[in-house]
């Protein structure tokens, strides 16, 4: 059927709209620049209440399989693409992108002028929106999304490997492939929804990693004391939203960017290697360089397009935070050592740092 996408600044694109209910969808839309990785962006716990705008003109082209999800379901609200294939070639897949989506009612609007839209986004940012099959509505949109943490943690403790280092995973909404990293270089893992944070120390872990998760990361002040407290007994990583909550928990501030950085193809500049490295990106809100004076935290990285702090370690804390994605699902893979450093911190450090 024929569909229609509304902007929060009147625009409107038309379409064709498939799969979801005959209601209206609504959402903040963006888009990902990344021309593989669908599947798990589809699934990222970060992309919660968001409509993606895919840049790369077809979707689909090598289908889904049951081991690159990042989470159990389909996260985004809706889908906006050019073209979508049914025809997929890889052979592990198992079913086509139109299918996996209509398996999970979420809606797909195609043959959009996606080139269009996504001009539209980085001049005016990103801003709420509208899919239906209405071509005008009563009142332009105008919702934006950002409480959907609480809806992608998890509500129980889960332990996961049987490695010498334990690792407490704090849950805002992590991807599945923070655990297979983890997993893969020999920890035990708990995952902690962290509305549960008060339990990590009962379980006596090695060191902690906050998780990235969806939304503004000032929803969750009430946290902050309490995120201080577990940062200041243990080796620490923070990724992404946990990056920017180490952050605003030591008295740094946090503001939204204009659009975002999303995408598989973002350069950071290591200011403790001087080198650059290109990484995988999914976030809205960064801290602010200035409001880190009167803090113990220092920048570390930064990112080459526009200056903003990609990551900070501590003054004398074993705390390393990275905005962007070290697990890299979608690619690229350059910046996985980071788990590598992270494990570094907990190995000097196992054994002498108690919870208080």
């Amino acid at each position: 059927m024929k569909g229609y996408l509304h902007l929060e600044d009147g625009s409107i694109y038309t379409g064709a709209l498939e799969h979801g209910s005959l209601e209206d969808i609504n959402g903040e839309i963006v888009f990902f620049t990344g021309m593989t990785g669908y599947q798990e962006v589809l699934t990222d716990p970060s992309y919660k209440n968001q409509i993606v705008v895919f840049t790369y003109p077809l979707i689909g082209n090598y289908g889904v399989n049951i081991s690159d999800d990042e989470s159990k379901k389909p996260q985004v609200k809706a889908v906006v693409i050019y073209e979508c294939t049914s025809q997929y070639s890889h052979y592990e897949a198992q079913y086509s992108f139109k299918e996996y989506l209509e398996k999970w009612n979420i809606p797909i609007i195609h043959h959009i002028d996606t080139r269009a839209v996504v001009k539209k986004i980085r001049n005016h940012g990103s801003m709420a929106a509208t899919i239906t099959s209405k071509s005008a509505l009563a009142e332009k949109p105008s919702t934006i999304f950002e409480d959907g943490v609480f809806e992608v943690v998890s509500d129980k403790l889960e332990t996961y490997g049987n490695g010498e280092k334990h690792i407490a995973l704090v849950d805002f909404g992590y991807k599945k492939s923070i655990l297979t990293s983890l997993l893969d270089r020999g920890c035990k893992v708990t995952t902690v929804p962290f509305k549960m944070m008060d339990q990590i120390g009962d379980l006596k872990p090695d060191g902690v990693l906050l998780s990235n998760g969806p939304g503004d990361p000032e929803q969750l002040s009430s946290y902050f004391s309490q995120i201080k407290k577990v940062v200041s007994a243990y080796p620490t990583l923070g990724i992404c939203l946990g990056h920017q909550l180490i952050a605003l928990s030591f008295g740094a501030k946090t503001t939204k960017l204009l659009f975002g950085h999303r995408g598989a193809n973002q350069p950071v500049f290591d200011l403790k290697t001087n080198k650059v490295f290109m990484t995988s990106q999914n976030h809205s809100y960064v801290v602010i360089k200035e409001s880190l004076k009167d803090t113990d935290l220092s920048m570390r990285f930064y990112h080459i397009n526009d200056d903003s702090i990609e990551g900070l370690s501590h003054k004398s804390l074993p705390v390393l935070t990275a905005q962007f994605h070290p697990e890299a699902h979608p690619g690229p893979s350059d910046s996985e050592w980071i788990f590598d450093e992270f494990l570094e911190l907990v190995a000097v450090a196992k054994g002498d740092i108690l919870y208080v």
